[in-house]
C-alpha cells in the first residue's frame, strides 16, 4: 500500500514573504518596522488558511527574519529562502523603499510585490518603481495594489487584495510544484496524434519539468515477473470485484469474448494500474520483494500511456487503470488523484496537472468530439434544446476512460461538484461507483480487449475546458473555455450517445458565450479548438489559468474569462493595454521561457 506519507515525501514548496522598509535609520525605519512585519504576517496566515498543497496540508509561508531595508538583507533572506526551499515570493510594504536594493531578482522565481494603498507612506510609489526596476531588469513581477485607500498602521487586507494574493499564489505554488518533477512517457506516439509526440525542450525550458520514457514492454515484464505488491494485488482486486460492476457486451456475438477471457482481463487491468502506479512514484514494497531498482520509481508528477495500438491489438487497453488513478481513490481509500493521459497526450497531460496544482481536484481528460447544433439535435431527436443549451451543446467523449470524479456525483452546497479528496465523503465514494459500470471494450477499436467506463456527468456544475497546443515557430499556446455541463433529456441523450459509442464517458457541455471572436457562438468554440482532446476542470479557473500561463510565459490565444479577473505582471500591460492578448503574446515572446 502506498501511503500520502511516501508519495509526497519530498515536500512541497514554501511562499516567500518579503517585508521591505525604508532603509533610513534614526526615526524613520524605526517607526515602519512593526507594522510592515505585521502586513507580512498577516499575509502569511491569509495563505496558509486559505490555500492547501495536494495531501490537503496547509500551504507553508516562510517570512524573511528581518524587515528587508537594503541590499544585505535581501540577501539574507533569499539564502533562507533557498535553505526553506522556497518556490515563489510575495514582497509587501507600507512605505517607500530602494527598489533595486530591496527587491528580489531570483530570476526562475515567480514574484508578486504589494504596495500598500495609504497616504500616510508612498507604498503605491515604491511598488511602482520597484515594478519598473522588475520590468528593466527582464524578472517580471506582479503587481498588487488595493483600489482604496486604507488607514497608516491598518495590517487588514482589503478583499480586492486578497484575491490577486490567493490567484498568485495559487498559479506561483503551481509552477513550483511542477520543477524539478518528470512526465513519464508510458510508449510513444499513439496513432499519429501530435500531443504524444514528448518535446522535451518545452518541458524543460516552460515547464522545468524532465522527461522520463519506457516502453510498453515494461509492463509485459512486470506482469510476468510478478514486479507487483501481491497482497496489494490481493486486496485490490477483491475491492474491484465487489464495487466495479461490469456492463452489457455492446460488441457482436461474434466478438464477444468468453467469461474466463474476460477475468483475466480484470486481472491485467488490475495489475496494469498499480505498476503504472509504481512507475510514476515507486513503491518501497518492491524493495522489500528484491527489485530494488523499480522500487525507485520515475519521480513522475503526470504520465501518459500510448496503448493505441500496439498495446491495445494485443492486450487489455488502460482505460480501467486511467481511470482510477486519475480519480480521487481506489482500494486504499481516499487519495490525491494521479495525472494520467490517455493516448500519451503529454500536452493535454501537462493541461491535467495545470488544473489539478491550481484545485486540488481529479481531472476529465476528453475528445472534444463532436458539436450539435439546435438544428442538428431537433432534426435527430425531435427535442428542442434550451436553458443554457439552448445555442447548442459539445459532445466530451473520451476512447473509454475518464476520472471518476467527473460523474457529478460529489456534492457542494446541494449541487453537483468535484471536490478535493479530503473533502470527498464515503456515501459520495459509493454514488461515483455505482454511476459507472465498466463496458466490455469494442474489440473493433481494442482488439486486446479491456473495460471502458461507462458514466454520464451531471449538469449544472462550472466547469472550464483547456488545452495547451505547440505551434512550430511560436511555442507553446492555451486555450481556455469557461462554461457549464449540462443535461439532456435521457432518450435524447442515448440517441446521441449511440451515434458514438454508448460505453465510453460522457460530459454535455456548453462554453459560456461572450459575443466576440471565437466565443460568437459554440459552433465558433468548436471551430477554434486547437487539438482533439481538452482538459476539463471542475470551476471557473480561467483566471488561475491565465495567471498561471503568464508565469510560464505561455500565451493565451482564447479565452472567454471576465476581463476584470484577469491577472499578469505589471510589465505585460507595457506591451499595450488596450489589445490585452496581443500584449500576451509580444511579453512571452520577449521575456521568454522561464528556465532557458
Amino acid at each position: 500500500m502506498i501511503e500520502s506519507t511516501y508519495r509526497w515525501k519530498d515536500g512541497f514548496p514554501k511562499i516567500g514573504i518579503r517585508p521591505t522598509i525604508d532603509g533610513r535609520r534614526r526615526g524613520v525605519r524605526e517607526s515602519l518596522e512593526v507594522q510592515t512585519m505585521n502586513l507580512a504576517k498577516a499575509v502569511a496566515r491569509l495563505l496558509s488558511e486559505q490555500l492547501r498543497y495536494p495531501n490537503g496540508e496547509p500551504v507553508e509561508c516562510v517570512i524573511a527574519d528581518t524587515c528587508i531595508g537594503g541590499v544585505a538583507e535581501a540577501a539574507a533572506a533569499a539564502k533562507k529562502f533557498k535553505t526553506a526551499e522556497v518556490g515563489l515570493t510575495i514582497t509587501v510594504t507600507p512605505c517607500w523603499c530602494y527598489g533595486t536594493e530591496t527587491m528580489d531578482t531570483d530570476p526562475s522565481l515567480p514574484k508578486a510585490v504589494w504596495g500598500f494603498n495609504g497616504t500616510g507612506r508612498p507604498g503605491a510609489v515604491y511598488l511602482a518603481a520597484v515594478l519598473s526596476a522588475h520590468a528593466q531588469k527582464g524578472l517580471p513581477a506582479f503587481g498588487i495594489y488595493g483600489e482604496d485607500v486604507q488607514d497608516e498602521g491598518d495590517d487588514r487586507i482589503p478583499a480586492d487584495v486578497q484575491e490577486k494574493l490567493l490567484r498568485f499564489a495559487r498559479s506561483g505554488l503551481a509552477v513550483a510544484c511542477m520543477k524539478d518533477q518528470a512526465y513519464l512517457s508510458m510508449g510513444s506516439v499513439s496513432m499519429g496524434i501530435a500531443g504524444s509526440i514528448v518535446n522535451d525542450q518545452f518541458f524543460q525550458e516552460f515547464l522545468g519539468m524532465r522527461n522520463e520514457y519506457i516502453d510498453m514492454s515494461e509492463f509485459t515484464r512486470r506482469m510476468e515477473e510478478g514486479i507487483f505488491d501481491p497482497e496489494e494485488y490481493e486486496k485490490a482486486f477483491a475491492w474491484v470485484k465487489d464495487n466495479c460492476k461490469e456492463g452489457s457486451d455492446n460488441n457482436p456475438e461474434h466478438l464477444q469474448t468468453s467469461r474466463e477471457r474476460k477475468d483475466w482481463e480484470w486481472e491485467t487491468v488490475v495489475k496494469m494500474t498499480l505498476i503504472t502506479r509504481d512507475l510514476m512514484i515507486g513503491n518501497p514494497r518492491l524493495a522489500e520483494l528484491g527489485y530494488r531498482e523499480e522500487a525507485q520509481g520515475h519521480h513522475a508528477i503526470v504520465s501518459g500511456f500510448q496503448g493505441q495500438r500496439q498495446w491495445t491489438d494485443h492486450a487489455p487497453n488502460g482505460d480501467f487503470m486511467e481511470t482510477i488513478l486519475n480519480s480521487s481513490f481506489d482500494w486504499n481509500g481516499k487519495r490525491s488523484p494521479y495525472m494520467v493521459a490517455t493516448e500519451n497526450d503529454s500536452l493535454n497531460g501537462i493541461g491535467m496537472l495545470f488544473g489539478y496544482l491550481l484545485t486540488n481536484t481529479a481531472q476529465i481528460f476528453a475528445d472534444v468530439r463532436t458539436y450539435w447544433s439546435p438544428d442538428s439535435v431537433e432534426r435527430v431527436t425531435g427535442h428542442k434544446l434550451e436553458g443554457r443549451a439552448a445555442n447548442g451543446i459539445l459532445h466530451l467523449i473520451n476512447s473509454g476512460s475518464a476520472t471518476l470524479d467527473g460523474t457529478g456525483e460529489q456534492m457542494k452546497d446541494g449541487k453537483p461538484a468535484m471536490k478535493p479528496f479530503w473533502e470527498i465523503s464515503d456515501e459520495e465514494v459509493e454514488n461515483m461507483l455505482k454511476a459507472t459500470q465498466w463496458r466490455p471494450a469494442s474489440v473493433e477499436y481494442f482488439r486486446g480487449g479491456g473495460f471502458s467506463t461507462d458514466y454520464l456527468t451531471r449538469g449544472g456544475m462550472p466547469m472550464t475546458m483547456a488545452r495547451l497546443n505547440l505551434v512550430k515557430g511560436l511555442g507553446p499556446v492555451l486555450q481556455i473555455a469557461e462554461g457549464y455541463s449540462v443535461e439532456l433529456p435521457e432518450h435524447v441523450h442515448e440517441t446521441l450517445d449511440n451515434r458514438t459509442d454508448p460505453t465510453w464517458p460522457t460530459t454535455w457541455f456548453v462554453p459560456n458565450l461572450t459575443d466576440n471572436g471565437a466565443f460568437t457562438s459554440v459552433y465558433d468554440v468548436m471551430d477554434n479548438w486547437g487539438a482533439n482532446h481538452g482538459v476539463i476542470s471542475y470551476g471557473h479557473i480561467g483566471a488561475d489559468l491565465i495567471t498561471l500561463a503568464s508565469i510560464l510565459r505561455i500565451p493565451v490565444s482564447m479565452q472567454n474569462v471576465p476581463k476584470e479577473q484577469i491577472f499578469r505582471p505589471r510589465a505585460w500591460g507595457l506591451f499595450g493595454t488596450e489589445q490585452a492578448e496581443n500584449a500576451d503574446f509580444r511579453a512571452c515572446a520577449n521575456f521568454g521561457p522561464l528556465y532557458k
